[in-house]
């Protein structure tokens, strides 16, 4: 079984610079498991790393498409699978880098997705839809009537979750609550060594504003004017994400200078704190690395001394 590292961990928790630093030790290429950094021209809102924070580390699964392309979970996984073979072929170490946890546990249990995913895909950005203008519940009450047993696990205020089961089980006439369970049996097809990076709650949400105010200091706003002339529309869902949207709400009037920056600084503690309950849940062999205090190398270095 081949090895590679998985670094996770909340938004704003460190995990490039770590990602870099182990791979000059390792000799390793990153492969980047973020939904948000896959688009062409997302960059400051991201976070997506540039040359001098790649420090030369060749870097994989970024802006691999338009902000106006689908992209679904099977397309990552496809991508960063034929990411891993070229690394391996190389002679390096893969080292999987994200906080997006559904990418990374695709890749690392090799999930199955039926021939209904793109169905499956359309269906639940109309249920999203259907919970923000119906509510949470209304949807979770559908869920109820086509799986029962699975809506029992998940609570109504978990709409992207809901959404995804729901979907699933229209597109495919099958039953969620048994396909997460066939899934959660599934055995790894690498030797993962798996860290995910663990902060105190309130350094991490320090630094998540911070870095708020530093997206809008390197450009964050014309940066989405550049993508809002070009064409791309408000409703993708590219265009939703944590930053965007709220920027979006400012330059069309909707929000003040001042209460986007407190959305943005907001909304993306909430995100940090449901990654942080995914991460905890989900990936059950993972090592948490306390990182208060440690600068990348100190943590590298503790990595590869495990």
């Amino acid at each position: 079984m081949k090895k590679i590292f998985v670094i996770a961990g909340a938004t704003a928790s460190g995990k490039t610079a770590v990602a870099v630093e182990l791979a000059k030790r390792v000799d390793g290429e990153v492969i980047s498991a973020d939904s948000m950094q896959v688009y062409r021209g997302l960059d400051i809102g991201t976070a997506k790393p540039d040359d001098g924070e790649m420090a030369g580390v060749p870097h994989h699964m970024l802006s691999v498409v338009a902000p106006d392309e689908a992209f679904s979970v099977a397309e990552f996984q496809r991508g960063a699978m034929a990411a891993m073979e070229g690394i391996f072929a190389r002679g390096k170490v893969p080292i999987l880098a994200g906080g997006t946890g559904f990418y990374i546990n695709a890749v690392l249990y090799g999930a199955e997705f039926s021939d209904e995913y793109g169905e499956e895909e359309k269906l639940r950005e109309e249920y999203a839809l259907f919970a923000r203008d119906n509510g949470a519940e209304a949807l979770h009450e559908k869920l109820a009537a086509a799986d029962p047993a699975y809506a029992a696990t998940i609570h109504a205020n978990n709409v992207k979750r809901v959404a995804r089961a729901l979907a699933y089980c229209v597109a495919t006439g099958g039953l969620f609550f048994r396909y997460n369970a066939v899934q959660k049996e599934k055995k790894p097809l690498f030797d993962a060594a798996f860290y995910v990076l663990s902060l105190p709650r309130d350094i991490l949400y320090a630094r998540i504003n911070a870095r708020v105010f530093a997206m809008l200091n390197a450009g964050l706003i014309e940066e989405v004017q550049n993508l809002l002339t070009k064409g791309y529309d408000k409703s993708l869902a590219a265009m939703q994400g944590i930053g965007y949207k709220e920027t979006i709400q400012f330059l069309s009037g909707e929000a003040t200078r001042d209460e986007a920056i407190a959305a943005i600084q907001q909304n993306t503690r909430r995100y940090a704190k449901r990654q942080e309950t995914w991460f905890r849940n989900q990936t059950p062999n993972a090592h948490v690395l306390h990182a208060e205090g440690k600068t990348a190398r100190d943590l590298a270095v503790e990595i590869l001394k495990e």
